[in-house]
């Protein structure tokens, strides 16, 4: 979703060879630089908009910095090259064509030295110096023509259709096993041009596989859209040793430890409450100051674009999102109801909850000729109006009753305990003495799982011994 590339801008492509700049090799390529850089740019214009980075000029600094001095000695050192923080709690980074790359804020808290971070930053590099994202646009086109098929014609409710889809669509962001090998490969030389300590790439596996181990942890997004070659750990290791044995010392080389853990301090960890949040059933908006409640049972998503929940059989879908700004919901109704391949009934101008809407029931049929059923409501509340938008078969009654409900729970948020949530934040600390992280969390106590903080702290299990004098981090705050 905060990756996808868009099938429109592919349809420009032409077939010609090019060279690969980092093999010497020729090889296939259906789309020229200019077109690469194109389609990154638009993308990457996306990607900001709807998640935005992170305000903390230091962090954005920081990444920046490191990606622009690898960038520069890479084989692509004409690309327009950006480097971005994100606002996401995902553990995550990616790279778009062209140069555009990004990293998480959720995936910089897992880290505990600048080396990390760069060795992170260099495995994206190396994506696209070595095209591979411009290698998968071919694949990404041809599937593209089946995923079309069944799209209601509908832009809007297409949308919806889009993201009911998107796990089919994240099978095309995978890089295969070769590509992450080579990107590795080409991290681990940006890193050791730039001096780092290339040792740090290991640590970063390590901590990428404590988290896909641990259990209430879900698997980093970073590993899920990079498969994992087969001993990914011991190539690292093997080669550092490779440098030490060539007689080359790394004694020398950066790691940035200290500056980076003081970078950290005070870093959102997790989800920002601020931004929404699930609670019992009930999505919660302290910002925009408004709640509603989606069915019991249906798995649930807060995406920069809108609030997502499906059935459990995953037949039917609902989501809210904004309609515009200062357009009434009359006007984002009648838009709606009134677009080609949509046929509205039942619609209604009463309030909801106090609050100026309309709404209604619809139908629309797909393109192979399935007809979908749904209700949709538009209510205004502050600056905004909002649209509660859900369909389902037309078998599937107790989805559209469902899915009816849903729409007249919006209502404006009210009660300070939800209102004034604060997000979890990193704190980093000064280890006293020699202890335990299981002591060290007695004595800095964090609101987190223990197996959690042992990850965030690049240690195995609460065993773990922290020395006097080195910084540990903790976590305080967040949602009860």
């Amino acid at each position: 979703m905060k990756r996808c590339i868009t099938a429109m801008l592919l349809t420009v492509a032409t077939v010609a060879c090019a060279t690969n700049p980092v093999t010497g090799k020729s090889e296939l390529s259906l789309v020229s630089e200019s077109q690469e850089i194109e389609i990154g740019r638009s993308e990457a214009q996306k990607t900001l908009q709807s998640i935005g980075e992170y305000d903390n000029a230091e962090a954005q600094a920081l990444v920046r910095q490191i990606g622009m001095r690898m960038a520069s000695e890479s084989e692509r050192p004409q690309l327009p090259w950006e480097f971005h923080v994100l606002d996401d709690e995902q553990v995550n980074a990616f790279a778009l064509p062209g140069g555009f790359i990004f990293v998480t804020r959720g995936i910089m808290t897992y880290m505990n030295d600048e080396a990390e971070l760069a060795s992170v930053i260099g495995h994206e590099i190396g994506h696209v110096t070595a095209k591979h994202s411009v290698n998968q646009i071919s694949n990404a086109q041809l599937a593209t023509v089946g995923l079309a098929a069944g799209m209601i014609v509908s832009p809007t409710v297409r949308n919806m259709g889009g993201t009911l889809q998107q796990g089919m669509q994240l099978l095309f962001l995978k890089f295969g096993r070769d590509d992450e090998t080579q990107a590795d490969l080409l991290g681990f030389r940006y890193m050791m041009k730039d001096g780092y300590d290339v040792r740090a790439a290991s640590d970063m596996f390590r901590t990428l596989d404590r988290i896909s181990g641990s259990a209430g942890q879900r698997l980093p997004e970073w590993a899920s859209t990079h498969p994992d070659p087969d001993n990914r750990v011991k190539r690292a290791e093997q080669r550092a040793d490779s440098v030490q044995q060539s007689g080359r010392s790394l004694s020398g080389a950066t790691l940035g430890r200290e500056s980076y853990m003081k970078l950290l301090d005070g870093f959102v960890f997790g989800a920002d409450p601020k931004q929404g949040y699930f609670k019992n059933g009930v999505f919660y908006h302290p910002d925009l100051k408004f709640q509603m409640t989606f069915p019991a049972g249906w798995p649930t998503q807060n995406k920069p674009e809108g609030v997502l929940a499906a059935s459990p059989q995953s037949d039917a879908g609902v989501q809210l999102r904004l309609a515009g700004k200062g357009t009434s919901a009359s006007t984002a109704a009648n838009t709606f109801f009134t677009q080609q391949g949509v046929t509205a009934s039942g619609t209604s101008s009463a309030q909801i909850n106090g609050l100026p809407a309309s709404s209604g029931d619809f139908k629309a049929q797909l393109e192979d000729g399935t007809v979908v059923q749904g209700s949709a409501a538009f209510i205004e509340y502050g600056a905004y109006t909002y649209m509660i938008m859900g369909y389902t078969l037309p078998a599937k009654t107790q989805n559209l009753a469902a899915i009816r409900q849903v729409t007249r729970t919006f209502k404006p948020l009210t009660d300070p305990a939800y209102l004034n949530v604060q997000a979890a934040r990193v704190q980093v600390v000064k280890v006293p003495r020699d202890m335990s992280l299981e002591q060290f969390n007695r004595q800095f106590p964090s609101s987190i799982a223990m197996a959690q903080l042992a990850t965030i702290n690049g240690v195995d299990s609460a065993g773990a011994t922290l020395r006097a004098g080195q910084l540990a981090k903790r976590v305080v705050g967040g949602l009860k």
